[in-house]
């Protein structure tokens, strides 16, 4: 069972593959938000480009930001829990709200701003691999605005059966496949639209332009751990230096401590 090269853990290839491939992008949001392809008038990628300096930088974020029929849709990949993940979305979903807003316009003309975020970690303490959230009154359950939706897919939660009736499983199998027996098994569902993912996902990574990336993106972090790795080992000898002054004080104290004892007794 070979393991892929790499997977869509990789957010350089997530983006990469989609952004190069936009009628798969437009697929993918129209199955996750759960409208019909053929409904999209309005479709632009806001964001697409990956330049060099954005992959070295240690605190990139390889989303994809679109507007889909007058929505902001934000589609994040997130591969570790860090322990503030909600937070961070709501964040983004400020950040996309509030930057919508253009001079002379009203408060009434802000879009519908969606936040997608495909996890590989389990997030919260249900079963279900899909939740949604809204503004909503926490007794009566009244909606203050359709503008806030945030939307998380838990892939570990979600259940190994493909179902090729099912786009959106099918979407979520691609993104846990982790060896070629699974993207075989994907392309055999005989579902156009994953094939053509699939052979997507061949050309981009066989790609000398995303290799690049990949080295670069590798590079950048084999630095940044480097980096950390001195400041760290720098750290503990500061400490390891403080502990050991200390240390000569404290028995140069108990020395001088002794030697007054032994004074006052043979003055006895």
């Amino acid at each position: 069972m070979a393991k892929l090269e790499y997977t869509f853990k990789n957010d350089t290839l997530f983006k990469s593959l989609f952004v190069r491939y936009p009628e798969l992008l437009k697929h993918l949001v129209a199955d996750l938000l759960r409208i019909e392809y053929k409904s999209i008038d309005e479709f632009v990628i806001s964001n697409p480009e990956i330049t060099p300096d954005v992959v070295g930088d240690k605190l990139c974020r390889l989303d994809i930001s679109m507007t889909v029929n007058g929505q902001k849709v934000d589609i994040e990949l997130q591969v570790r829990n860090e322990g503030d993940y909600p937070e961070r979305t709501l964040y983004y979903w400020a950040r996309e709200y509030s930057s919508a807003l253009g001079e002379g316009k009203e408060y009434i003309d802000l879009p519908q701003t969606v936040i997608i975020s495909i996890l590989y970690f389990k997030l919260f303490d249900c079963e279900e691999y899909y939740s949604e959230f809204q503004a909503l009154e926490i007794t009566r359950h009244t909606q203050l605005t359709d503008r806030f939706r945030l939307m998380y897919f838990e892939l570990p939660k979600f259940p190994k059966t493909i179902t090729k009736d099912d786009n959106i499983k099918a979407w979520l199998s691609l993104f846990k496949s982790e060896t070629e027996e699974d993207l075989h098994e994907i392309e055999s569902m005989g579902v156009s639209l994953m094939k053509k993912t699939v052979e997507a996902y061949r050309q981009v990574t066989a790609a000398d332009e995303f290799r690049n990336l990949e080295r670069m993106r590798f590079d950048a972090t084999n630095i940044e751990a480097s980096a950390i790795g001195y400041a760290e080992r720098k750290r503990d000898e500061h400490w390891q230096g403080v502990v050991a002054e200390k240390d000569a004080v404290i028995t140069e104290k108990d020395a001088i401590i002794t030697e007054l004892k032994s004074q006052l007794k043979s003055r006895k």
